[in-house]
């Protein structure tokens, strides 16, 4: 392992979370303007809130970068339990905050926070902190696999009552990636996903605005000015956008006609006011973070640090994945951001924190 190339990857893995931070700042204001002006009376009111969360953020990230190793693999057990029943919380009225359906927040003396975004933090660890416990019972299912599936009901069960079926299926995807990257049982993991289909259809069918939204991601148009509305116009945004976008504050769409536009829609909004080019920058800049991430990962020898890397890593990457393939048509709606960029505060300061402890993990190591 080369200690001056690791220092540089986690320098570079930084500045690229910082440049996506800066440009989200950008186009939360500029997506937002005329919403909040309208609804809050200040053009400024979310990107002030955002710049609150950065603040909030980097303090988290400074934290997690400074605590011990040994200390936070000690602590994760207990993180994670707290996360899961602060997350289950959410269920239950009076607490709760229900925006758009789903019960995610809690609000306390005026504040509103999303303690999913801790359980995703905290899940990554805890499967990293099982995985450097088990690593010699890998191919027995009853020590080995079992404990994994019953951590993964648990959580999947709080998160589908909210409901948030697309924050379970990027976990559930990133979990079973590290499961396959410790090189598990093929036949387990193979048999769990199998099963795991006509599980998700079941749960689809169940609740009828999810039937509605896989017939909206089929056809759209079919219900233009319903159901179809917002993806139609997502599309509209990025298709006015041509090659170099109609210019930054410019768009079209924030005047009302794009719902969501600063939150789970702002690549909408960027690929109008930049174009392709905008859009490919972003695109790369995931990509970058993902290959830079996973390198600096593979020269981490402490399982624990390998994987709660591995998997932070894999989970933003893959939450970006999702939210662009949903703005631009090509899955159904989840409700999942655009990491560092979307507007929220939750999400951005947890974030923040596991790039902390990437961080610090990658110092341990030099």
């Amino acid at each position: 392992m080369d200690k001056t190339i690791l220092k540089k990857e986690t320098r570079t893995l930084l500045t690229i979370t910082f440049i996506l931070i800066l440009i989200g700042l950008i186009f939360i204001y500029s997506s937002s303007s005329i919403f909040a002006l309208e609804k809050c009376g200040s053009s400024a009111y979310f990107v002030k809130k955002q710049t609150f969360g950065l603040l909030l953020g980097i303090i988290a990230m400074l934290i997690a970068r400074f605590l011990s190793l040994s200390f936070i693999k000690k602590l994760t057990p207990l993180f994670f339990a707290s996360s899961l029943i602060l997350t289950a919380l959410t269920l239950k009225k009076g607490i709760a905050l229900t925006i758009h359906g789903s019960s995610r927040w809690l609000s306390f003396a005026g504040f509103a926070f999303q303690p999913s975004e801790l359980l995703k933090m905290g899940l990554i660890l805890y499967v990293a902190y099982l995985l450097s416990k088990k690593e010699y019972h890998l191919s027995s299912f009853l020590f080995g696999y079992l404990p994994f599936l019953i951590v993964l009901g648990i959580t999947g069960g709080v998160l589908l009552l909210q409901p948030d079926f697309g924050l379970t299926i990027t976990l559930f995807s990133t979990v079973f990636l590290l499961l396959f990257i410790a090189h598990f049982n093929a036949r387990h993991l193979v048999i769990t996903l199998l099963s795991a289909l006509p599980v998700a259809t079941f749960l689809i069918y169940l609740k009828p605005y999810r039937v509605k939204r896989i017939l909206t991601f089929l056809n759209p148009w079919n219900d233009p000015q319903g159901a179809g509305f917002q993806i139609i116009q997502s599309l509209i945004a990025i298709g006015s956008g041509k090659w170099m976008g109609i210019g930054i504050a410019q768009s079209k769409q924030k005047f009302f006609y794009l719902p969501m536009q600063h939150t789970d829609f702002i690549f909408s909004i960027i690929a109008e006011e930049t174009g392709f080019v905008g859009s490919f920058i972003i695109i790369g800049l995931f990509t970058f973070f993902l290959l830079t991430g996973l390198r600096i990962a593979w020269q981490l020898t402490d399982s624990f640090s390998f994987f709660s890397t591995l998997g932070f890593v894999i989970m933003l990457s893959l939450q970006a994945l999702i939210n662009i393939f949903v703005v631009i048509g090509l899955l159904p709606t989840k409700g999942i951001g655009l990491p560092f960029i979307s507007y929220g505060l939750s999400g951005l300061v947890c974030n923040m924190a596991m790039i902390g402890i990437i961080f610090n993990m990658a110092q341990e190591q030099v």
